[in-house]
């Protein structure tokens, strides 16, 4: 009697993979949504302050302080469009968000037995199965970032070179 209690509560506990998966599941979601809410900050303060560089001009403002708020506004808009660039905060909120979602169906797949997960024999099986599928997906997210990582390092350096050219 002790031991089926025992296989009880071992089946109700979760394996190594499946506490992975949630912590990923959750690192993946928290990610997205900072990356989300920094970009839409940042996008709509650039727009505002883009806005108010035409706007300066129905003011009667000097010439010369209408040229430096107009100047220091232009910075600002420049400022923070080089912080989107180096955040990449689109980007990353989008490929965090579908691997997140795609550990999500993973996950249902898991706990339906539905899909690859069908055809396994046991527990175990499925189990093996879903931490080869979900190292795979975060794998595979990863390669992206290193990719998108070095091909603005590369768009970088291609900035510099060419405006050595010109100089």
């Amino acid at each position: 009697m002790e031991h089926q209690a025992q296989s009880a509560v071992a089946n109700d506990q979760q394996s190594p993979t499946q506490e992975r998966l949630e912590d990923q599941i959750g690192w993946y979601d928290r990610k997205s949504q900072a990356a989300q809410r920094r970009y839409k900050i940042l996008k709509l303060a650039q727009v505002i302050i883009a806005g108010l560089i035409p706007l300066l001009s129905v003011f009667p403002i000097p010439e010369q302080q209408f040229k430096w708020a107009a100047a220091i506004l232009g910075l600002l808009v420049l400022i923070i469009e080089a912080v989107q660039q180096l955040n990449q905060d689109q980007q990353n909120w989008i490929a965090y968000r579908s691997t997140c979602e795609a550990l999500k169906h993973e996950k249902y797949l898991y706990l339906a037995a539905a899909g690859p997960y069908g055809n396994a024999e046991s527990r175990e099986k499925r189990i093996a199965l879903l931490a080869d599928r979900i190292e795979g997906l975060i794998s595979q997210e990863h390669a992206k970032w290193v990719s998108a990582q070095e091909q603005a390092r590369a768009r970088d350096r291609g900035a510099v070179d060419e405006s050595k050219e010109h100089a």
